[in-house]
């Protein structure tokens, strides 16, 4: 087996795994994975792009058990293809079009400084603080939260239904850790149903309800298939980015000092660190006609996965893979996918990444790793536990 999702060497730094495979072509077979896995960055952007290759949606099962998830799946943007995926997207993106980034620039600013002035006063008091529980963690919910209009006292719930639902897409998840994906997917299906019969004014949840294409309109499934999806998305993503970049800084000394003394390097090094340690590892497509990728040929249904974290490292295309660089540039990084699947959310997330690490490098320039990390157990979403600094 090329190796081994379990293994907690390989998802400590699953790199060098990456590497060998790389070196011995750019599609492997991954019997344990039941799938092909394409390690080269031109292979990985051809499985992104190429239009014989789709995301075509299995319902979990047993499909009454899985209700309110495969719910949320099939009425996703992410989860269709052509001619339902052109439909979604046009509302969508018609939908945040009107402006929501550049409204939320300067807030996500402000709170951004104030979660890291919460950190520095932990650090005051205590002598350490945790940067994921402190800023990476609650940044990105109340920026969502904030788009869809999500009422202060309800946001607390957001993060937990949404932790519970993305171990689904983990292999080998035990039959608890489901169980709990559905409550929280019936849960949180149930409270934007509400939320939607009487959005926030100004919110994307209400321009997502009285958004029109000739007359098309999202069904309330897919309204609320697309709300999930941006906090899932927005929030898994944005937070393992910060954790995983900061960790990356504080561990290459000379390139958080170089952030530290030229502010105007943020928006390479936001894209650094996207590239660097990728938050998200695996993205699947299946075969809709016989395709070839990188020499292996694929029947219709058959599966493969672009591993982003091993294109993100060729050397083919990256100078100096492994080395943190937080000037580089060009920086043709695929951490937010690539074609038609190219996330929506991604203005979002680089505002709120480099409204982080702005205020990181500005309030706490002497920042220093306090203790040494510990790293979820998942291969897939890679991400941290805790990140203790002082």
């Amino acid at each position: 087996m090329p190796f081994d999702p379990q293994d907690p060497d390989f998802v400590a730094d699953p790199y060098p795994a990456f590497a060998a495979l790389r070196a011995n072509g750019p599609v492997h077979q991954h019997p344990g994975l039941g799938l092909a896995v394409a390690v080269s960055h031109a292979a990985c952007s051809e499985v992104l792009r190429h239009r014989s290759l789709g995301r075509i949606w299995s319902d979990a099962t047993p499909i009454e058990q899985f209700t309110s998830f495969n719910l949320l799946h099939r009425n996703s943007l992410l989860e269709n293809e052509p001619p339902v995926h052109t439909r979604l997207r046009k509302l969508v993106s018609t939908a945040f079009l009107r402006g929501h980034v550049e409204r939320l620039r300067p807030w996500v600013e402000k709170l951004s400084t104030r979660l890291v002035d919460d950190l520095a006063a932990a650090i005051a008091a205590d002598g350490h603080g945790d940067l994921l529980a402190f800023v990476a963690a609650p940044l990105p919910v109340e920026v969502i939260a904030e788009l869809l209009g999500v009422p202060l006292a309800d946001r607390a719930r957001l993060v937990p239904w949404s932790n519970a639902i993305v171990k689904m897409y983990e292999y080998g998840l035990p039959a608890d850790m489901r169980a709990k994906a559905e409550e929280a997917a019936s849960e949180f299906v149930a409270y934007l149903r509400e939320l939607a019969a009487d959005p926030a004014p100004d919110s994307l949840i209400s321009d997502l309800v009285s958004v029109r294409d000739a007359g098309d309109r999202l069904s309330q499934d897919e309204l609320v298939a697309t709300s999930v999806l941006l906090l899932m998305a927005g929030h898994e993503a944005t937070v393992n980015v910060i954790g995983n970049g900061v960790l990356a800084l504080m561990r290459n000394r000379s390139q958080w000092q170089r952030l530290v003394d030229d502010p105007a390097l943020l928006p390479t090094a936001v894209e650094e660190l996207i590239r660097y340690d990728a938050p998200l590892q695996l993205f699947e497509r299946t075969a809709t006609a016989e395709v070839t990728i990188g020499g292996v040929t694929l029947q219709p249904g058959d599966k493969i996965a672009a591993l982003l974290g091993a294109a993100a490292r060729d050397p083919e295309v990256f100078v100096r893979p492994d080395v943190l660089d937080v000037g580089r540039n060009p920086n043709p990084h695929i951490g937010f996918g690539a074609g038609i699947h190219y996330c929506v959310g991604a203005p979002l997330a680089r505002v709120e990444i480099s409204a982080a690490l702005g205020a990181l490098i500005t309030r706490l320039p002497n920042l220093h790793l306090a203790a040494e990390p510990e790293r979820r157990p998942e291969f897939v979403i890679r991400g941290l536990r805790y990140l203790t600094v002082e």
